[in-house]
């Protein structure tokens, strides 16, 4: 795998719209090129890092990355939950990312439940990791502030 961290950014685009609904955990979205831009020695997983939209203040992340074997998916995705309570969407913005870590391999789940219980503990890890001071220096990483708030 790439040497970690790995820093990338895209427009925020519509989703499978499961994340807010079924699962309780919104995510943000990146298009396919982005998708397809990354290097083929990032392996599927549930990774952590930092995020931030547009200029804005700089969170805490998790990220899949992969097919999501539970919905059986065709396309490969990157969604990314910030670990934040956002007032309202922010499609069409731009989404920084720093991913630092792995957590896990991308599995199946017998329920939806067990699924969400997965995704509750990588949150819980994430945060952990991201406390450790190695870790926290990279949220102020210039790569977060973008000349004008826009690429």
């Amino acid at each position: 795998m790439r040497q970690l961290p790995f820093f990338c950014r895209g427009e925020v685009v519509k989703g499978f719209g499961r994340g807010s609904k079924e699962l309780g955990v919104p995510t943000a979205n990146f298009s396919e090129q982005v998708v397809e831009s990354f290097p083929s020695d990032i392996c599927t997983g549930i990774y952590y890092g930092w995020a931030c939209v547009g200029n804005g203040d700089v969170h805490k992340m998790v990220l899949s990355i992969g097919w999501n074997p539970f919905y059986k998916n065709t396309k490969k995705s990157v969604e990314t939950h910030i670990i934040h309570t956002f007032k309202e969407d922010f499609y069409g913005e731009i989404l920084s990312i720093a991913i630092i870590g792995y957590i896990r391999p991308e599995k199946n789940f017998d329920s939806l439940e067990a699924l969400i219980a997965a995704i509750q503990d990588d949150i819980e890890e994430a945060k952990r990791q991201l406390d450790l001071p190695e870790h926290l220096k990279i949220k102020e990483d210039n790569f977060f502030h973008l000349p004008g708030g826009k690429i």
